[in-house]
Formats: structure tokens, sequence, C-alpha cells
């Protein structure tokens, strides 16, 4: 099923929307809110599917969907956790800052802590003081966690995935080196991120993602604007694994990782980012590199879909 949240209050009013994204009906007689509903899920997702099947046969009352209305699916959460699982992008934005990147990043989990008391809707306005801040946005996959126990490993983490959401990661790259060089990590250089309108529970995405066994999940992953495609990603996302994913409470997000395996962008534009970025020092937004492999099993993958598809490839 897909879920949405209708801007209302600080937490928005529960919908579920239809499959086709194209009709809505409000849930909130059942649950008032979607952290309402991952609070008791067991109790709450079963009724929720009833919704949703009533739905999509045209049995319930229903108005046009529009993202515009809604808020972030969860507008505000217990705590929010970004983790990259593409060391070569990271490589990336800290040799355009002149900074060393340490080994242990190719085999320690990368993860921060994030502000998550306000979470941006579809098409809410980014706010900052000044755009000399260098706002810059990467699109990412997140999975919304129910409890997640302490040292949980990468099955029971997995069990606990209930909905899967796209995001804008949202950067203030010119407070970025400033701020990682008091050693306290991120605070105002990473301000609110933006969600897609729904979070769809894993069975929406059919063979695509299997929690069951690997918890990778394998989608094309594109972002746009009203002018020209900013770029264009294949997923291959992992849940995290170990310690590294916890929960105090239902309703956390936990980002499964970056998913910019690679951007497609015309050789052209390459070359002028690149020259800019090398006259400028400034970091670049879409990595036309592909991610470096994590495991042998990682780069057989890696190297076949480079085969494929070609490195490079032109939007």
């Amino acid at each position: 099923m897909k879920l949405a949240s209708l801007k209302h209050g600080r937490d928005g009013q529960l919908l579920v929307v239809s499959r086709d994204l194209a009709r809505a009906t409000d849930a909130s007689h059942v649950v008032p809110t979607l952290q309402a509903a991952l609070d008791d899920w067991d109790a709450a997702a079963p009724r929720l599917q009833e919704i949703a099947d009533a739905l999509e046969a045209g049995r319930i009352a229903h108005l046009a969907f529009d993202p515009k209305k809604c808020a972030a699916p969860l507008p505000r959460a217990f705590q929010w956790a970004d983790g990259s699982a593409y060391v070569n992008h990271v490589e990336l934005l800290r040799k355009a800052r002149g900074a060393e990147m340490p080994a242990s990043f190719w085999s320690d989990p990368l993860m921060y802590q994030g502000g998550s008391d306000a979470l941006l809707g579809p098409t809410d306005p980014i706010e900052v003081v000044d755009e000399a801040y260098g706002i810059d946005f990467e699109a990412e996959v997140a999975v919304i966690l129910g409890d997640v126990a302490m040292a949980a490993g990468r099955e029971q983490a997995a069990r606990a995935i209930r909905l899967i959401v796209l995001v804008n990661d949202v950067s203030l790259r010119n407070l970025i080196a400033a701020e990682l060089a008091k050693g306290f990590g991120f605070f105002h250089a990473k301000p609110s991120s933006a969600f897609s309108p729904v979070a769809v529970t894993p069975d929406e995405l059919g063979h695509a993602f299997d929690s069951r066994r690997s918890s990778r999940m394998r989608r094309k992953l594109g972002r746009s604007r009203p002018a020209p495609s900013s770029g264009r990603a294949r997923s291959r996302t992992r849940t995290p694994a170990g310690p590294a994913v916890r929960s105090p409470r239902a309703g956390s997000a936990i980002p499964a990782s970056r998913s910019s395996a690679w951007w497609r962008r015309s050789a052209s534009a390459s070359r002028r980012r690149n020259s800019s970025n090398s006259a400028t020092g400034s970091a670049s937004r879409c990595p036309t590199r592909t991610a470096a492999p994590s495991s042998a099993r990682s780069t057989r993958e890696w190297r076949a879909t480079r085969r494929g598809a070609g490195h490079e490839p032109r939007s």
C-alpha cells in the first residue's frame, strides 16, 4: 500500500493512496497520523490494507490525489540517521574541499544523525538565509523503521522495515568544511530534507526489493526540476547492518543508503562541471564515476553493469 500525509497540524492527516497515484482516501478515522500507525503497526497495518484494497476496487469514497497538498509522509520523526553506501561519492566530495579520506571509510559504516524535527513535503520551498551557503541536493532512498534492538544484525533490521520513501537530501555545501573541522559533525550544513509525497510498503516494489534475503533494492531512480532532468541513477541499496542501525521508537527514518551509484550526464556537461569545480573548489553535485564496489560479489555486479550500460552514458 501507499501512504501519504495531508498537510494538517504538525503531524499531518493520514491518507491511503491508490497504486496509480491518482486517487486518495482519508484514513484518519482508523488512525489519525502515520506516526500513530507506526506506534501500533501490527494493529494498524491490516486495517490500512483493507482501506487500500477497497480503494483499488472502487468501493470507498475518494478524492483526486494532489501531491502539492501533502506534507512529508512522516512530517517529523524521533530519529533521522543518514548513511552513505557509495564511498566513491564521499571521496569526490572530500577531494573537492581538499580533505583526505581515511582508509577506514572503505570498511566502517558512514552515518550521521541529523535533525528530524521538521521534514519537508514534496513541493515545499527549501528556505535558507543566504544562497551563498551553496544549496545542493541528492536523490536518496530511505526506509522508515519500527523498533530496532541495539546491535541488531541485517536480518533483524530488515524485519523492522515498515515503509520505503524517496528523499532529496539537502546540503549547504559551503558550510560543510568549516563545520566538520570543529569535530562535532553536521549542524547548520544539513537543513531539513524533502520527501516524496508517498511512502510505500516493501511489497509494492515486488521483486525489486527482497527484505527476507539480501535487503537489496534494484530500481532506477530519477530526479527532475521544471527545467531538464537533473540526473538519473540506478539504485543498488542494502539496509544498514550491525549496531549502526538504532531506533529508540517506532517512526525513526533511517536512509538505506545514498542511491546515486552513478549519474547519467552528458560528457560536455561533465567537462563543464569538472572544469568549474577545479577552478572554484566547489563540490560536484552529480559524480559521473561509478561507485566503487564494497565486496567481491559487488565487484562482479559492478563490472557487469558497466559493460552493459557503458561508462558515462548520455542522458
